[in-house]
Order: structure tokens, then C-alpha cells, then sequence
């Protein structure tokens, strides 16, 4: 096999940083392999991405040595042009290499730039768009896309300009679980093609049909080799900010024989060696809990429209959130789930129908008074970020609403512990990663005590032990009385935090329930393009209540309740 990315001592230390971001990297890639390189926040990933096709450090001032080289060249004796044929990008933060007006415009402007002729160029924009779930979708303007679109169309119009190498940068953050399996699916495409492939991805399955795995840490390799061989290691797994796979948990955690990396692996085993003796699959059932009038959100026949639209993106919403609830909004991407959120405090105002906040409709309170109430941490936490420290940031909002300076300084001290930001203060949050810009703009939202949060994909860009501190945070939150909810494609997330469950497709809600009984009935998840985790799957198919590895082992392990 010819080698077609080789990497030789390579480090890098960006501008005034105090330490290197990336040190003594070395490592090689096959022509037509596909590398999963997985790590904690912060570990060194997306520098090394940038480094693969020379934006490190053609663009970003630092400190380089080593080489990177491709086809035999270094990237820095590329010019650009030519290094986009042979390494194609889709950076971790997608919506920075996207401008233009639409889809379509979108896909065509790296083909007209290598200069390819027009007929081939539509040819390119017609398969590309079919393989990434936007065909029909050619003249929609961009800024009306969702999170998990516009990640597509990133994806998308990268791999239409057929790079030999395709680097995605945590490609399938804002995408639901099927749309999430498409992109990981693209590794037998391009393998077809003789194309190379080098993911970043934080999900352990993503890793179980790479050629290679590649785990960093603080800057430096710290195992490299067959995904099998490191995918059974947890200890590893999680000194590397990895979330380790659900099965194999399951089966150390029983002291069962056997490394299953699958779900069809771990019931393969199960059932040759007689492990559990099937109980019947449980019956979920809802007594209609969410009735009453006790609610702090309700929407009633709620319909919304985009201006210039030609159809409802929300259509009949019926539905109320009680004060105390955990609740997460799931679908697939472009099912209008953060479409509806943005009603929770007038970001939009409905077409049709209401949407009440403590029984009175939202266009009838001033934005002050909502803001009290109803708190909203975008999908983007840049979108709400702009202060010059993160102290300021997070007192903004306090401030406007006319509070004095012994309380916004009360505040802002509870929301920056709560959100594990103490002695980030005076920094810039410019300069954080984006998972502690997350923590930022759930600061700022936090410093004001609202009612309710709502949280749109809280976890994106976070690491498996960042996830857990979020979540675990919101959970303390939730006990002390605050409503929660988010929208999130992670259905581990879901499964384990949330009480109550939304399920949306075409602006439409088709299950509304306690999250075990919504993630029992896997043929409407199907219907949304979600997928439970494979602890859930399996837990379905034993006839157990479990939603997690500890439940599971602790159903399993009591004899009271043993299976029959």
C-alpha cells in the first residue's frame, strides 16, 4: 500500500500560546485507509487536521517544525489551490466555510475555482447533494438551514471537489444518529474511489470500522494501531476524554468473556453462552402524567411559518412543559425542534396558534420580564457572545435588566462556579475552545436565575468528560428546581438525563412520553431518524428496564428480579 500522508516529528505552538498544541506527531496513512482520531478537548486534533493540508502554518502564527508530507511533498512547498485537490477540509467549527447565498451556490464555488466545466460541475452538485440528504434542496438559502444541514453542506462541498484526502474535523456533531451514520458511512464510499479518509470523532462506535485509531492526549500520540485492540481498553478510552463503548462496560462490568464492540457482537455472545435467559419485551405505557395546567411553557395548535416559506415549519404543536422537568427535544435535523424552541421566549413569534409562558402568551410580556423567566443558550454559543471578558459576558445580561453591583457581581460568581469557569474571568472568550465558550454562554444565561433553560445541542464540541460535567450540572440544576430542556442529537444524553422525551418529524411531534418508554418503541424513533444507544438497543431486546450500564448490571445482577 502506498503511503500517502507521512508525518514526522511534528509540532506546532500557536502565537503567544505557552504551551504546544501539537509535539513530536509522527504517524502514516495508506491511500485509500480510513483513520479515526479521537481524543480529549483540547488534545491537539483539530491542529493536526489543519496541519494535514498546510493551513497550519501557512495561516496561523506559531512556532512549526517536523514535516507533513503529501503524495511525498511537504505542504508547505503546495500552493494552495493545489493543496485543495489533494486534501479536502471540513473544519470542526463548519459554518466558518460557508458564505455563500445558497446550496446550490454553495456546493459550486470550489468546483468553478479548480476550474472545472459547467456540465461537470451540475453533475457534482446533483450526486453530491443526493449523498448527503440535501437533493431537492438546491436554491434554499443557507441561513434558513439547520445546524445538522449546514453541517452537511460543509461536508458536501468538500468531498465534491474529490480530494484524494478527505479530513473531517468532528463531521457529525449536529447530526441526528441516521444522518450521523451516513457520514460515517462515507468511509466505504470514498474507499471505493481509492479516496482517503482521516475523521476526528469523540463517539467510540465511529471508531469500530476504521483501519486505524489514532488517541491523543495534551498534545501527543498516545496510542496508535488497530481500533479493536485500544476500543477494549476503558481505562485509555477515558484518559482520553473518549466515552468507552457501552458493551464492552457491560460485559466487564458482569464479568462475561468476550470484547463485543457492537450490539450484534454482545447478543451474539449472550445468547451462545447462555448468559440471560430472555424475558418477554416490557410494554411501556404513559398515564397521560403531563395533563394538568401546571405548566411554565404550553403551546397550543402552534404553527410557524419563514417569511417567504412555502410551507408551515411547525404545524398543530400541542403541548405543555410542567415547572420542575427535565425535558429533551429530539428529532432529526430540519424537524423544527429549535424552530420551536425559539418560541419559548419570542426569538420567534408563532403564525398561528399561542405559546404561553406561566399562562400568558409570550407576545404579551415585555422581553425584560422573559428573559426572567426563560433562559436560551444557542446551538452556536458565538451567536451570543461578543463582551471582551468573560466576566463581563456573563453579567451582561444583568446589567441591561437594571440589576445593581452587588448583585451582578453575587451572580456572576455562582454562575461562573456552577459552570466550572472560575479563573477564567478576565480572559477573552475569543480565545477559549468552543466547549468552554459553551460553558461561557450558559454562564451568562445561568447569572440571571431564570425559571426555565432551554439548551440547543449543550454538548456540542465537548469532550465525553466535559459532556458529563454539563449535563451532571444541569441535572444539580434541575433538583433545585429549575426547568430544563434541550435539544440534542446524543441519545445517551437523552437517555440518561432527561425524565420526558419530545419526539419531532416534519414539524410535527409524533411521541411525547417518559424517556424509557419513548426509546422502547425503537419503530417511531426510526420514523425520526433516531437510533437509541447500544445500551438501550440491548436493553430492549433482554426485556430489561435498563437505560444505562450501571442499571443494567445492577437488573441483571439482582436476584429478586433475575431474568425468568
Amino acid at each position: 500500500m502506498d503511503i500517502v500522508v507521512s508525518i514526522k516529528s511534528l509540532a506546532f505552538t500557536y502565537q503567544n500560546a505557552k504551551e504546544p498544541s501539537i509535539r513530536d506527531i509522527n504517524g502514516e496513512i495508506g491511500d485509500g485507509e480510513y483513520l479515526m482520531i479521537m481524543g480529549h478537548g483540547g488534545a491537539g486534533k483539530s491542529t493536526l487536521c489543519c496541519a494535514m493540508n498546510g493551513i497550519v502554518p501557512r495561516f496561523y502564527n506559531g512556532e512549526y517544525s517536523g514535516n507533513v508530507f503529501i503524495a511525498g511533498k511537504q505542504t508547505t512547498q503546495y500552493n494552495p489551490s493545489d493543496m485543495a485537490k489533494r486534501v479536502g477540509l471540513v473544519l470542526q467549527d463548519f459554518e466558518a466555510q460557508l458564505f455563500s447565498t445558497n446550496v446550490e451556490l454553495e456546493i459550486a464555488f470550489g468546483l468553478e475555482n479548480i476550474g472545472l466545466p459547467s456540465v461537470e460541475i451540475n453533475r457534482r452538485i446533483d450526486r453530491y447533494l443526493d449523498l448527503i440528504g440535501l437533493n431537492g434542496m438546491r436554491k434554499v438559502d443557507i441561513y434558513t438551514l439547520s445546524g445538522g444541514q449546514k453541517q452537511r453542506l460543509a461536508i458536501g462541498s468538500v468531498i465534491a471537489m474529490e480530494p484524494n484526502v478527505v479530513v473531517m474535523d468532528e463531521p457529525t456533531t449536529d447530526l441526528d444518529p441516521v444522518g450521523r451514520q451516513g457520514v460515517l458511512s462515507l468511509a466505504g464510499l470514498l474507499r471505493d474511489g481509492k479516496r482517503t479518509l482521516v475523521m476526528v470523532d469523540n463517539e467510540p462506535d465511529a471508531a469500530v470500522g476504521a483501519d486505524k485509531l489514532w488517541l491523543m492526549k495534551d498534545g501527543e500520540m498516545t496510542a496508535q494501531g488497530v481500533p479493536g485492540d485500544y476500543l477494549k481498553d476503558e481505562k485509555l478510552l477515558v484518559s482520553c476524554g473518549v466515552m468507552p463503548l457501552q458493551t464492552i462496560s457491560l460485559f466487564r462490568r458482569m464479568n462475561w468473556q468476550g470484547d463485543p464492540l457492537t450490539v450484534e457482537a454482545a447478543l451474539e455472545l449472550i445468547q451462545k453462552n447462555n448468559l440471560v435467559q430472555y424475558r418477554d419485551r416490557i410494554i411501556w405505557t404513559d398515564s397521560n402524567v403531563f395533563s394538568g395546567n401546571n405548566f411554565i411553557i404550553e403551546a397550543k395548535d402552534l404553527g410557524y411559518r419563514y417569511p417567504g416559506a412555502s410551507q408551515d415549519v411547525l404545524k398543530d404543536i400541542n403541548f405543555g412543559i410542567k415547572r420542575g422537568e427535565f425535558v429533551a427535544i429530539l428529532g432529526q435535523n430540519g424537524s423544527g425542534k429549535t424552530t420551536l424552541a425559539k418560541h419559548f421566549n419570542r426569538l420567534l413569534k408563532p403564525t398561528s396558534g399561542e405559546l404561553l409562558v406561566n399562562g400568558k402568551q409570550t407576545t404579551q410580556y415585555r422581553q425584560n420580564e422573559l428573559a426572567r423567566l426563560i433562559g436560551y443558550v444557542f446551538q452556536n454559543p458565538d451567536n451570543q457572545i461578543f463582551a471582551s471578558t468573560v466576566k463581563e459576558e456573563v453579567g451582561f445580561g444583568l446589567k441591561v435588566l437594571g440589576e445593581n453591583a452587588k448583585v451582578i457581581e453575587k451572580n456572576v460568581a455562582e454562575a461562573l462556579a456552577v459552570t466550572g469557569l472560575e479563573g477564567y474571568e478576565n480572559m477573552s472568550p475569543f480565545v477559549l475552545s468552543k466547549g468552554v465558550r459553551q460553558r461561557v454562554a450558559v454562564a451568562s444565561v445561568l447569572s440571571v436565575k431564570p425559571e426555565a433553560i432551554i439548551l440547543d445541542e449543550p454538548t456540542t464540541g465537548l469532550d465525553y468528560q466535559h459532556q458529563r460535567g454539563s449535563l451532571d450540572m444541569l441535572k444539580r440544576l434541575n433538583k433545585k428546581g429549575h426547568t430544563v430542556v434541550i435539544i440534542t442529537h446524543s441519545m445517551w444524553i437523552a437517555e440518561e438525563y432527561a425524565d420526558r422525551c419530545i419526539v419531532m418529524k416534519d414539524g410535527e411531534i409524533i411521541s411525547d412520553g417518559k424517556t424509557r418508554a419513548v426509546f422502547a418503541d425503537e419503530d417511531c424513533l426510526v420514523r425520526a431518524s433516531l437510533v437509541p444507544s447500544p445500551i438501550v438497543r440491548l436493553s430492549n431486546r433482554l426485556g430489561t428496564k435498563a437505560m444505562n450500564v450501571d442499571d443494567m448490571v445492577k437488573e441483571l445482577s439482582d436476584e429478586s428480579i433475575h431474568l425468568q
